[in-house]
């Protein structure tokens, strides 16, 4: 960046002349401004903001006809011809960039540090033509070089106390607990696995940083977070659309202290740790929703490894649109619903979205003349529309057990959280034939896959043909990023359409004109993906499939016949996603097995 012959903190009517003098606003915007009585403190970009006033910029359509906080972030970056970066707390290493200077300097200079590396130091400013701390950079960085990049007031200011107050909270926990890390149980000192000494968790430094923890999580629509202790620092990682990132490496010490915090809060015994726990809290995010967090705990080589299952609160209130469903696979699931009496399995792997399907389906049919009982382990989300009932080893109460129960109170739809064994097939089975509605899952690749699975667990094929009425079987797929999606032309040719005949057969599936890739930008850190959608495969038993089940018909007899009869396979299903532009070839081939 060339150096500015002046340096200035710009002020509001130093923004509001520009702005006049750009023919961005008129006279009358102008007055309005400036005889309001606003916070003086406050960025002079973040008051012209909040009067919405019209654009004269906005020629056409596309552009916005008011004069936003993200428009104006854009011309003041012009104006000093400044790089605009949008900053991405992920990305951001905080303990590097908090080191190089204090809270104190970067508010008083009104900037700070977002990227370190072994040669550049990357500055983030709300006020590009303040100059007065170059000088003083060059010295903090010494051999480094130095770029200055602008950032959205209201980022900066909100990072800026962030990022120094979890660096603080650390470094003054760390401070009281460095005796704890000689107590962490690890692979090198055995002797000392379950070492009963606790860390002091209901210290304020380890409060903080745990409240801190769950927050950002629930900001970055995380699904999962693990605390994984290692040899000299632990690390928080945030599963985000299905992808772990690494948040935040804390020392090791930290990283007990606030898995003993997280275990008082989930009522785990916190002396435990030579054996794995559950157990669950209940919190609100950000927005004010209160929201389930499954926590789960197990002994590793270097200490206790803390995974927490985030369980979105607005799950139970989506519609079957939101969840993917669309067409004639959803018109299919209504009427497999409908059903007074029989059994509907939803098949896929661990972390498939089959729980959100099962509850989602489940609160639409919970209405006040339905008796709606579940029996789980454990309990995802609780509802208070449903009758719920956890598994408990401890005393002997198990799925089929559960099941028994669950039929001596007048229910009329069932849903077991899994079927794992041959008792609990044979109760699922025995509660539909007494004309119940039974809601279920297992772990198959493929819906018709799931029928020869319950043959495998001991069900007779008669039993089956006689009591299943269909199958659903899923994924869930990221979805394009719709800020960067860049759109290709396809030629049959190509390697693309390569990749799509790979995919699509034996079917035949049309070649379409274009399809996305995911390019990544900084509203998908990058990723090229943003969210995630249902894939769905749906199969309801009609009359032939149901003579092949009760022949013990192979897998093979049974795909043939459900795709004869126009069941959409996963992989023409996910073709179909990458034809409207929701996702990629290569997200589908990732999570769609191709055999």
């Amino acid at each position: 960046m060339s150096e500015q012959k002046y340096s200035i903190v710009i002020d509001l009517r130093w923004c509001l002349d520009e702005l006049l003098a750009d023919r961005v606003i008129d006279q009358r915007s102008y007055n309005l401004v400036i005889t309001s009585r606003r916070a003086k403190e406050q960025h002079p970009l973040l008051t012209i903001s909040e009067f919405g006033l019209p654009n004269a910029h906005a020629l056409d359509s596309a552009s916005e006809a008011k004069l936003t906080l993200s428009w104006l972030n854009q011309w003041l970056a012009a104006k000093a011809g400044m790089a605009m970066v949008r900053i991405d707390p992920l990305k951001v290493d905080v303990p590097a960039v908090t080191q190089l200077m204090s809270f104190e300097y970067a508010r008083s200079q009104h900037i700070l540090p977002i990227e370190v590396t072994l040669d550049e130091v990357v500055i983030g400013t709300d006020q590009p033509f303040f100059t007065d701390w170059h000088a003083n950079i060059e010295k903090l960085i010494k051999s480094k070089t130095y770029r200055t990049v602008y950032i959205s007031p209201d980022q900066l200011k909100r990072y800026r106390q962030e990022f120094y107050q979890v660096t603080q909270a650390i470094a003054g926990a760390n401070s009281l607990h460095k005796r704890a890390a000689a107590d962490v149980t690890n692979v090198e000192a055995l002797l000392q696995l379950g070492d009963n000494t606790n860390p002091d968790a209901n210290d304020q430094h380890i409060v903080k940083v745990v409240d801190w923890l769950l927050q950002y999580a629930f900001e970055q629509r995380a699904s999962d977070i693990h605390l994984e202790p290692r040899r000299e620092m632990g690390r928080v990682r945030f599963r985000i659309d299905g992808v772990l990132h690494t948040v935040y490496e804390m020392p090791l010490a930290i990283i007990v202290a606030v898995t003993a915090r997280i275990k008082i809060l989930g009522r785990l015994n916190v002396a435990e740790k030579r054996k794995p726990q559950d157990g669950r809290l209940k919190t609100r995010t950000p927005k004010g929703l209160e929201t389930e967090l499954r926590l789960s705990t197990m002994p590793t080589a270097f200490g206790e490894k803390l995974v927490m299952r985030v369980f979105d609160p607005e799950v139970l209130v989506r519609s079957f649109a939101q969840l993917g469903l669309s067409g004639k696979q959803l018109e299919t699931w209504h009427e497999l619903t409908a059903h007074p009496n029989g059994i509907i399995l939803v098949t896929g792997p661990t972390g498939s979205g089959k729980t959100t399907t099962l509850y989602s389906t489940l609160k639409q049919l919970a209405t006040e003349q339905v008796n709606v009982c579940t029996i789980e382990d454990p309990i995802e989300m609780i509802e208070p529309s449903f009758n719920q009932m956890q598994v408990n080893a401890g005393v002997d109460l198990h799925f089929a057990d559960g099941i028994r129960s669950l039929m001596r109170q007048d229910p009329d739809i069932i849903m077991v959280g899994e079927i794992r064994d041959t008792e609990t097939a044979n109760m699922a089975v025995q509660a539909s034939l007494t004309g119940h509605l039974v809601l279920s899952t297992l772990h198959t690749n493929d819906a018709p896959s799931s029928l020869t699975r319950l043959h495998d667990l001991g069900v007779q094929p008669f039993l089956t043909s006689a009591t299943i009425l269909g199958v659903m079987a899923q994924r869930l797929l990221r979805t394009l990023c719709p800020h960067c999606k860049q759109a290709l032309e396809v030629r049959p040719e190509s390697e693309i359409a390569i990749q799509w005949q790979e995919l699509v057969q034996p079917w035949r599936a049309p070649l379409p004109a274009q399809i996305y890739r995911a390019t990544g930008c900084e509203h998908c850190r990058q990723t090229g993906y943003q969210g995630r959608v249902g894939l769905y495969e749906i199969m309801p038993l009609s009359n032939e499939l149901k003579k092949l089940v009760a022949t013990d018909a192979n897998v093979e007899a049974l795909k043939k016949q459900a795709y004869r009869e126009g069941v959409q396979p996963l992989r023409l299903s996910g073709a179909k996603r990458i034809s409207e532009g929701v996702t990629t070839i290569e997200e589908v081939m990732r999570v769609v097995p191709l055999h």
